[in-house]
């Protein structure tokens, strides 16, 4: 099967005229080897990817879309996706080089949410009623295990979608009954000893706040009530699993985050039921919980949603006990990454949760950002230097930022096409098509864990937002999603998309082939040779000991020729992709040229 796969792929490369690496890629048997810097990412969700079993459509549920959550017409319903389809489709995201797959969460989920007129579904999987069961709209426990399974055969890994900072919306206040809003009350206003503000009855005698993470002082937090009068709907009393989880007393209780001060931490997110993770019971649990599903299904990472909203104290006790007990059944590389949303692209404000939380990796929405800057022309490619110059700021430093993984789109904010198409409304789709293909030539060659949104191998590009992002590989029947045009492609979201012969999708598998062949493109540190104040060249080695990859892109609409300084020893270059010069013109100093929003790919010889 991998035999296969890499003459595919070297098949493919030579048809388009770029020259095939020699495969360097481990056996299936020692996908366990591979270092996070090694994957190639693939980020799916399961609803939205392809459905095998329609009869799990509505999740064995029984009544219209507001009881089952099923509306495939509907952007915000479930549309018919599972894990069956998913195993079925896991060639045709071998084929790109994926080497691993991060699966939207799949624990079970209230069916559906939201106030008269604002009801949608948990589609997504970000509304957790059952932490330890499958979503049955998305399959079964043992359709995870199949597929866990099944990847691994295939030599690639499975990352999980985990949430620990809140649960489904099940709490109610009583003073928000009939209200648009519920606004956060802080802890200055309504503090935890007294019921409703300061003047208010004495409750949690001797609680000293949740900066005292001991066993102790949270046994003197027993009323819930400090803040908002806390209820739960009857038929909701007993809907979370495991138990624990349906005490209010492990949550906060302080009505909707603003997104600021404190409220990021302690506020609901949106209405959802914000987990008091400073409690010591709230931390074991939830090492119970994520700790059990690598143990029954060896899978091999997490993304954790939501990260910055959690206090650091919790992540600096989950993550080494998640490292622990996957080292325990013999996973040496067990890849966790959170999510530090952010879109003002600057590294030092993701850099501080490998500091201070200590997580191994944040997603790198810097990256992204500097992405749609630079390509889309709204920046000059020294946006590049300045982004690369600050890995210093991660913990670790630019050893650690190989394993950040770096996306150009993403199932919220929407995709890389839709920002570039957005921010160049009069360019021409073949023009869109180019300035996508340099965001994926830039996410497979630079530093950090590239990691592909499902459907921007065939051309998706969507209106934005979270949405109007998540269209079907299937056939869509939500008019919104096929009224789109697809880059690259003559056809639309009401038809299936699983095409290997798109040209977004071969340039992929191109772009992973030689990212999988040379070292120094997966673990080689980061020199800038040449940027410019405006559009144009973008020139950056990735040098691993003696072995060097120059890696060059043209974001200017015009070709370009110019000078490019390299290490004096270097002779010339062996194309990998593009045209490359075959030999130096001078000791440290290349000329090229590249055409307009071109690329090249060049192994240096010495």
């Amino acid at each position: 099967m991998i035999l296969r796969a890499l003459l595919a792929a070297a098949a493919a490369l030579l048809a388009t005229g770029v020259q095939a690496a020699q495969p360097a890629a481990p056996a299936a048997a020692d996908y366990r080897a591979r270092l996070p810097q090694d994957e190639i990412i693939y980020f799916l969700l399961p609803d939205r990817f392809d459905n095998a079993d329609p009869r799990n459509d509505r999740g064995g549920l029984k009544g219209d879309r507001l009881h089952t959550g099923f509306d495939p017409s509907a952007k915000g319903f479930y549309e018919g996706g599972d894990l069956k389809g998913l195993i079925r489709r896991l060639d045709y995201i071998k084929g790109m080089g994926v080497t691993a797959i991060w699966v939207g969460p799949i624990f079970q989920n209230k069916p559906v949410q939201g106030g008269p007129g604002q009801e949608s579904a948990g589609y997504h999987g970000y509304w957790i009623t059952d932490f330890t069961r499958v979503d049955p709209h998305l399959g079964t426990n043992q359709d995870f295990a199949e597929l866990v399974a099944a990847a691994h055969a295939r030599g690639m890994k499975v990352y999980m979608d985990i949430i620990a900072n809140h649960t489904a919306d099940v709490i109610q206040f009583k003073e928000c009954q009939g209200k648009q809003e519920c606004p956060y009350r802080s802890v200055a206003d309504f503090p935890y000893q007294r019921r409703g503000g300061p003047s208010g009855a004495a409750i949690n005698s001797g609680f000293a706040g949740t900066e005292d993470g001991s066993a102790a002082n949270f046994a003197r937090l027993t009323d819930p009530n400090y803040a908002y009068t806390v209820e739960v709907p009857a038929a909701e009393k007993n809907v979370k699993v495991p138990a624990w989880l349906n005490d209010p007393i492990y949550y906060h209780n302080r009505g909707n985050s603003t997104f600021t001060g404190e409220s990021s931490r302690l506020g609901d997110f949106v209405g959802l039921d914000d987990l008091m993770t400073e409690h010591p019971r709230v931390v074991a649990g939830f090492i119970d919980i994520y700790g059990a599903w690598i143990d029954r299904y060896d899978i091999d990472g997490f993304r954790i949603d939501t990260a910055r909203h959690v206090n650091p104290e919790f992540w600096r006790q989950f993550v080494p006990a998640m490292i622990a007990r996957a080292k325990a059944r013999g996973i040496p590389n067990f890849h966790i990454f959170g999510e530090v949303a952010d879109d003002r692209g600057e590294p030092g404000r993701l850099a501080r949760y490998t500091r201070d939380d200590k997580l191994p990796a944040v997603l790198d929405f810097a990256f992204g950002v500097t992405a749609v800057k630079t390509l889309s022309g709204a920046a000059g490619t020294e946006a590049w230097r300045d982004f690369f110059a600050e890995d210093i700021l991660y913990d670790g430093g630019p050893v650690s930022a190989q394993q950040l993984p770096t996306f150009i789109g993403n199932h919220d904010a929407g995709r890389f096409a839709m920002f570039i198409k957005r921010a160049l409304p009069q360019a021409s789709d073949a023009e869109l098509l180019k300035r996508v293909m340099l965001g994926h030539v830039l996410m497979l060659t630079a530093r950090g864990v590239p990691t592909i949104y499902y459907g921007d191998e065939q051309g998706f590009v969507g209106k934005g937002g979270d949405q109007d992002s998540r269209q079907p590989l299937f056939a869509s029947k939500v008019a919104t999603y096929n009224e789109d045009k697809l880059l690259g492609s003559n056809r639309s979201t009401a038809q299936e998309n699983f095409l290997p012969d798109h040209p977004l999708y071969r340039l992929i598998a191109q772009l992973s082939a030689i990212r999988t062949s040379e070292p120094a493109l997966r673990r080689g540190v980061t020199v800038v040779r040449a940027t410019e104040d405006k559009p144009g060249l973008l020139a950056f080695s990735r040098v691993a000991g003696n072995d060097e990859v120059l890696v060059l892109v043209n974001t200017a609409n015009q070709p370009i020729t110019r000078n490019v300084a390299l290490d004096t020893a270097t002779r010339g270059f062996t194309k990998l992709a593009g045209e490359c010069p075959a030999a130096v013109q001078a000791p440290g100093s290349a000329r090229i040229t590249l055409p307009a929003l071109g690329f090249a790919i060049c192994h240096a010889n010495r």
